[in-house]
This record gives structure tokens, C-alpha cells and sequence, in this order.
């Protein structure tokens, strides 16, 4: 599958425009999921009709629909389209257009008669179907069997016809492509008071009925009195009912409905060899066309297909160069066993590719930062089990390099269980409330996250125990990597450190740090994105380096003195506004493009204030439940205090983060918050190892202080945090040197959680539940089950 399928590629990686639309309520109509659908089927036939290659729509919610149109760079067709209520109209039928008639292959061409060719007959079961009034008991009407509609003559090619002289005529295609000449509007969508379909029993097949409201009633009437005078099978006994300038229906008025009289009672039928699904089709297409819901843009993003180009080529270096570095210092760092990881961190990235590819999930570009930061994220299981593994094997607990192995796994699943279900929390929390490309954030995390479980707990464990089975393994167990411990670990041992001694030591650091990060918040001040405030931000690329005054003076001459006029990446110029039209867009891109020389759109990002608040609402609600969510698995896993110390610590974090930004003014978007619930998650995933260590060492050290288990703890939890730590800096320095202005702020926000994450993990979390427990004392948990067999059984733990 990796290798005969690839994963949908989002507009920010392809290139393209997404508009977001939401319905509105209004006196008659409320926007509900039902109304939404019947606005999309509309704007579908809309977006078909631009001509774009590959369109996509979708509801989302109750009352938002997401336009995807791949490769369009200049979006106000598409919104000016996409923007107007539902038309529907009604009109007599004038005859053919054989304007545009195309002569016959091989007789020589003849010249065009002056008045149009006669026209056979036509059924009444043409493409249309038939109208007939309502049925009454007993009284089916005429029976209709739909065909085809016999075509005069000569029939132009669709699409060739020309528009008629007179500008109140209309050229349409019917069903059939059939261009038709249609007279002005004789009835609006306003007067159809709702369609119907139904199954008729005594036709035995399907039909639609229209109500009529107020005069539509009369109106209808007349029509169709009108179209019975003509002669049987003339196409102006047709009437066609248009939705959007396309023909949805064209049908016969039948022979039972009598001349100057027509189909009265408000109401009708249309009648025809239809199924069910045509015919609720065009029942919710009549109905749909009918309902004025009003739609308004709350979102618009334009990108620029080389931005995704540039975005792919610089996550794929990042990605091979950051797993280079990793594999390189893994293999030094545990030797074959370390080759063994990197095997499977390859099958990592293979089974996460193919499920991204299988689920037919977007990839968009936070998708694609998240999956470079998993493969980083991936190695953390590894490292733990090998550095259990080391324990064992070295302490004499274990007397083979296979018992050791088993040890490992099994000493450490419990910590990477409780590390990987914190960290789904964080992507379940993007995936619900954020929006847009960053959503697909939480859909690869998550992904990489399961796929990360599989490669270490089943792929690495195969890799692992089947090396250690080797005879030349077991004589050279050096070369295995788990026979001596690392350099940190034996310094550690030897200094032998009393760390937590003063746990307020630790805290007055984390204090000064906090405030210092609050003095930037409240000093400097946050400035938020586009997505959190709402309005416009454009991103070109001159063709010719431009001085930023000289950009700021071209847009404030094409209306815009107090817009934000920045550089960007490589001589980019961004321009943002709060309030800015796709013609004032057009204007100042037009304006730069003039003083560059030449100027490529980049990007061009639209925000509604509403969805501006409702994002940064989200952005609260998301942290908030990410810590209290984090609280209470921590506090159920472990124990109360255990737990609000690593909230507190992750609460840390967060706001150092920030507060850093505050300080170097870097903008707060939707790809920073994806970052920070990164970083809460990966914080927690530090703290758990953390804390099971320290549980750990508390059942077997019943009576000891508890600063003291916990400085035992942290002493040998901490060459495992500086190797996870180290191995995933290698993929996020790799993806900020090298991913560009798209994704160094991202990148940034992640390299300071992860420096920060790890220091709070180790020198917060377990001084605040020190002194938690010095005021809370509780007794040490009760000791696990011990397994009586024996390690060297070679059938102890799981058996592959």
C-alpha cells in the first residue's frame, strides 16, 4: 500500500482555495443540518459549473460548508458564486437554438436555413418527464414513459450556442445538453411553496409534486394554459425550471391539461420514468432553490502551489536528515540494539504512511510537521525499554541479554501506556476544536501515536529478542549495547547527587522563570494571528527584492495607509488587514506585483470575526481541558498530589512558552496552539516516566523519605529524558532550520516545550509533589504482584 497509494494532499500543500461558509437564519428558514444540505447540493452545481478540476464539498457542523477548489489562485468567481442565495426560476420555452449548428461530417456544409428546422415530435415522456395536475382518485392522468427528447434537425454542440439577440431570452442546455431558448422569468423560487417525491401505487412508479404559494398558484396556471394551446410534441409545451442558470427540468405539459385553462389548485406534477433517487434529487433541488438561506464567508485561504512544493521538499529534508542524526546517535548511544530501533522506526514511518494513505485521511501541512515530530516522538519507547533493560542486565538482575530484554519491556509498558494515552488527549483535543489545516495535526499525531505503540511494543520487540538469540551476540554482549550503562547514568551514579535535598530551591527557579515569561505577556504584549483576531493576511513573493517601506507605500496607495506591511522568509512581503475585500486583495497584490516587478501569491488568508472569536474561544476551551483532562488521568493513575504537581508543571510550561514569544513578537496562531498542546502532551509524557519511576522505587523503599525515593527516581529516570529529549531536538532543529518561514514559528514553539518540558518534568513537577506529600503524607502504594517465574524462562512475558 506504501508504495500503490499516497494520502490526499490538502489545499495548503497542493496548492488551491478553501472557502468556508456558514448558513444563516433567517424569518422562514432556520439554518439546521437539513437546510445546510440542500444549500450544498446547490453550491455543488454552482462549483461544477466554474469549470474547477477536482472540487470538494462538505458540511461540517450544522451550518458550515467547507470549498475546497484545488489550483485556484483568485478566489472571487468562486466567492461571488458561492456568496449568492439559491436562484431558482421558472420559463416558457421558446423552441431550439440551432444557432450554433454544426454542418454534417460528409456532405459538404449547405447554408444555414433562415428560420429553424422543423422539429419531429416529441414524446411526452421527453428528458423532462411530463406535467400533469394532481392526481384525483380514479384519475391517473395521462401515463407517461420517459425518453429521450427527440432533437431537431441539426443540434449544436452544447456549449457552442451563442446568446440570443435579445437580452431578455436565455440559451440553456437541458438534461440532455439540448440548447434551449428560454423566455424571461416568468416564476421566481419565492412562489414554490415546497416539493415533494413520491411513490404512486397506481402509476407504479415515481413522481414530484410542487406546491405553489400566494400567486405562484395563478402563475403556474397560466403557463401551463399557454404551453397546452401549442401543438402535441412542440418543445414550447415544454417549461423549464432553472436552479443557478442550468436547466434542472424541462417537462411536457400533457395532453390532459386543456387549452386556456391549464393546471389550476396550486399545486402539480411532474411525472417520468424517474427512480427514487432522481426523483428526491430533484424534489431537494426544487425545494433547496426555493428556501432563501443566506451563506457568509467566515473563512478564506488562498496558497500558492509553490508553497506546498517548498513545504513537502523542506519536511522531507528535515525528515531525513533529523532521522539520520537520530539513528546515528541511537546506534552510539545503544549499539545493535539501537540498530534494531532504527529498523523499526522505519516500519514506524512505513506503517504510518500506509495508514494515513488506507483512512484516506488530508494531509495538510501541520499533518505533515506532526508526522516528522512522531517519527522524533517514536524513539521515546525504545530508550525507555532499553534503559530498564540496562538496569537489569547490568545490577545482576538479570542473567541474560534475553531476560534483560524481557525485563525491559515489561518494567516499562506501564509508562509508555500512560505517556501515549496523554498524548492522544492532546490530539483529540485539536482534532475537535481547532479548525482548518490544523485539525489534520491531531490526525497524524494520533495516527503516529498508534502506529508508534505498534512499532515498539511488537516490531522492535521481534527485532530485539531475535538479536539477543544469536550465539555471536551473547559471547560479544558489549556489542549488544545493554552490557555497560551510559556515560550520564554512571556519572550520576558516581556523584550520586542529592537533587530534591531543597525542593524550593527548584521552585524559586520555576518562579523566576514564570514571572519573567508573565512580564513579557503583560509588558510586551501577545500578538495573535489572523486566525484568533479575524481578518485578511496576504503573502507575496516579488519577483525583485522590494524595501518594506517601499511595499508599505505601494499598498497604502492602493487604499490600505494602516495596513501591517512585513518581511517574510526569503524577501517575502506580507499584508495583513482587519477588514479587506477580494477586490481590495486583487488591488494591493496588483500593487505589489507593480513594484516588485513581477509578484507570486504566496498565500492570502481571510478570517471572519466571527470565526476569529469562536477560534479563540476554542483555543481557551482546548488548554483548559487539556490540563484539567491531564489532572484527572493523572490523579486517577497515581495519586492526587502526583497529579497537581505535573498540571502545575505543565501550566509552567505553557506560559513560558508564550511568554517567550511575547517577547521576540511572534504571532499566536492556529499552529502555535497545535504546538502547545504538543508540548502538554509530550511534558506529560516526561512527567509519567517520571512519576511511575518514583512510585516505583516507593513500594521497595517503604520507610525512606519520600524527597529521598524521588531523587533515586529522578536519577535514573534522567539519562532516558535527555536521549528522548536529544533524538527529538534532531527532528525539530532539522524542521526549523530548514522548513521555512511556514514552519519555524511552529517548529520554535515546540524546541522551547521540549527544553522547557523537560527541566519541568524533573525540577517542578516532583518538588511541588514533595511538598504536597510532606503536607498530605499518604502511605507508599502496595507493591505489584510479583511474577513468580523465572526471567530466564523462554517463556516468560509474550511469546512472538
Amino acid at each position: 500500500m506504501t508504495l500503490t497509494s499516497s494520502p490526499n494532499l490538502g489545499l495548503d500543500l497542493e496548492g488551491g482555495a478553501q472557502i468556508v461558509l456558514e448558513t444563516q437564519d433567517t424569518d422562514t428558514v432556520e439554518a439546521n443540518a437539513e437546510s445546510t444540505d440542500r444549500a450544498l447540493e446547490v453550491l455543488r452545481r454552482r462549483v461544477d459549473a466554474l469549470g474547477v478540476s477536482e472540487p470538494s464539498l462538505s458540511r461540517s457542523g450544522d451550518r458550515r460548508i467547507i470549498v475546497e477548489l484545488p489550483g485556484v489562485s483568485d478566489p472571487r468567481e468562486a466567492a461571488d458564486a458561492l456568496g449568492r442565495t439559491a436562484q431558482l426560476t421558472v420559463h416558457p420555452v421558446l423552441g431550439y437554438d440551432t444557432s450554433g449548428q454544426v454542418p454534417a461530417e460528409t456532405p459538404p456544409a449547405t447554408p444555414p436555413a433562415e428560420t429553424p428546422p422543423a422539429t419531429p415530435p416529441a414524446t411526452e415522456g421527453s428528458v423532462g418527464g411530463a406535467i400533469e395536475p394532481e392526481s384525483q382518485a380514479g384519475d391517473t392522468g395521462t401515463d407517461v414513459v420517459a425518453g429521450s427528447t427527440p432533437a431537431p434537425s441539426e443540434t449544436p454542440a452544447p456549449g457552442e450556442t451563442p446568446a440570443p439577440e435579445s437580452g431578455d431570452q436565455l440559451v440553456l442546455p437541458d438534461e440532455s445538453g439540448q440548447p434551449l431558448i428560454l423566455a424571461p422569468t416568468a416564476m421566481t423560487g419565492e412562489e414554490i411553496n415546497g416539493a415533494d417525491a413520491i411513490y404512486d401505487v397506481q402509476r407504479g412508479g415515481w413522481l414530484v409534486t410542487l406546491d405553489f404559494s400566494g400567486s405562484g398558484g395563478d402563475t403556474w396556471a397560466q403557463l401551463t394554459s399557454d404551453a397546452a394551446c401549442q401543438p402535441d410534441g412542440d418543445p414550447t409545451r415544454r417549461i423549464a425550471i432553472v436552479l443557478d442558470e442550468t436547466v434542472i427540468s424541462s417537462p411536457n405539459v400533457t395532453t390532459s391539461v386543456q387549452c386556456g385553462v391549464g393546471i389550476r389548485g396550486g399545486q402539480t406534477e411532474i411525472t417520468g420514468d424517474f427512480d427514487e433517487e432522481e426523483a428526491k434529487d430533484l424534489a431537494a433541488l426544487v425545494e433547496g432553490g426555493a428556501l432563501p438561506v443566506d451563506v457568509t464567508t467566515v473563512e478564506q485561504r488562498v496558497v500558492g502551489p509553490t508553497l506546498g512544493d517548498e513545504a513537502i521538499q523542506a519536511s522531507a529534508w528535515a525528515a531525513i536528515i533529523g532521522m539520520a542524526i537520530t539513528a546515528i546517535f541511537i546506534g552510539i548511544a545503544y549499539r545493535l540494539v539501537g540498530l534494531m530501533a532504527i529498523i523499526a522506526l522505519l516500519g514506524y514511518a512505513l506503517i504510518s504512511y500506509a495508514a494515513l494513505s488506507a483512512l484516506g485521511a488530508t494531509l495538510t501541512l501541520p499533518g505533515l510537521a506532526g508526522f516528522v515530530l512522531a517519527i522524533g516522538m517514536a524513539v521515546d519507547a525504545n530508550v525507555l525499554i532499553f534503559e530498564r533493560a540496562r538496569e537489569d542486565y547490568v545490577d545482576g538482575k538479570t542473567k541474560s541479554l534475553r531476560g534483560a530484554v524481557q525485563s525491559g519491556f515489561k518494567n516499562a509498558l506501564s509508562a509508555i501506556a500512560d505517556s501515549n494515552v496523554t498524548t492522544l488527549l492532546a490530539a483529540g483535543l485539536l482534532f475537535f476544536l481547532a479548525s482548518g489545516p490544523v485539525r489534520g495535526f491531531g490526525v497524524t499525531l494520533t495516527i503516529g501515536v498508534l502506529a508508534s505503540l505498534l512499532s515498539a511494543l511488537v516490531l522492535s520487540r521481534v527485532l530485539v529478542e531475535w538479536l539477543v538469540d544469536r550465539r555471536w551476540v551473547n559471547r560479544h554482549p558489549d556489542a549488544s549495547g545493554l552490557a555497560h550503562h551510559g556515560r550520564i547514568r554512571l556519572w550520576l551514579r558516581r556523584r550520586n547527587p542529592q537533587l530534591m535535598a531543597r525542593p524550593l530551591r527548584w521552585i524559586l527557579i520555576s518562579s523566576v522563570a514564570v514571572v519573567l515569561a508573565l512580564g513579557g505577556i503583560f509588558l510586551r504584549g501577545l500578538e495573535y494571528g489572523i486566525e484568533f483576531t479575524g481578518g485578511r493576511l496576504i503573502e507575496v513573493s516579488p519577483t525583485e527584492t522590494i524595501d518594506v517601506d517601499d511595499a508599505r507605500t505601494a499598498v497604502a496607495d492602493a487604499g490600505f495607509p494602516t495596513a501591517i506591511v512585513q518581511e517574510s522568509g526569503d524577501d517575502d512581503i506580507t499584508v495583513r488587514a482587519s477588514d479587506m475585500s477580494d477586490d481590495d486583495a486583487a488591488a494591493v497584490i496588483a500593487a505589489l506585483d507593480e513594484a516588485g516587478g513581477g509578484a507570486e501569491l504566496i498565500r492570502d488568508e481571510l478570517i471572519g470575526p466571527s470565526l476569529g472569536d469562536e477560534l479563540q474561544r476554542n483555543a481557551l476551551i482546548a488548554l483548559g481541558v487539556a490540563l484539567v483532562a491531564q489532572l484527572a488521568y493523572l490523579a486517577i493513575r497515581f495519586r492526587w498530589t502526583f497529579g497537581t504537581g505535573a498540571v502545575l508543571a505543565l501550566f509552567q510550561n505553557v506560559v513560558i512558552t508564550v511568554g517567550i514569544f511575547a517577547w521576540i513578537g511572534k504571532p499566536l496562531d492556529g499552529m502555535f496552539l497545535a504546538a502547545l498542546l504538543t508540548i502538554i502532551g509530550y511534558s506529560v509524557n516526561d512527567t509519567v516516566v517520571v512519576f511511575d519511576r518514583v512510585r516505583e522505587t516507593w513500594t521497595r523503599k517503604d520507610g525512606e523519605r519520600f524527597r529521598d525515593v524521588a531523587n533515586t527516581a529522578i536519577l535514573n529516570t534522567l539519562p532516558r529524558s535527555v536521549n528522548t529529549g536529544a533524538s527529538t531536538l534532531f527532528i525539530l532543529i532539522a524542521l526549523l532550520v530548514l522548513g521555512g518561514d511556514s514552519l519555524s514559528d511552529f517548529a520554535l514553539a515546540l524546541v522551547l516545550g521540549i527544553l522547557v518540558g523537560t527541566y519541568s518534568s524533573n525540577f517542578t513537577a516532583v518538588p511541588l509533589t514533595i511538598l504536597l506529600e510532606d503536607k498530605k503524607p499518604a502511605p507508599p502504594p502496595a507493591p505489584k504482584k510479583s511474577d513468580k517465574r523465572s526471567r530466564e524462562d523462554p517463556n516468560y512475558g509474550a511469546v512472538v
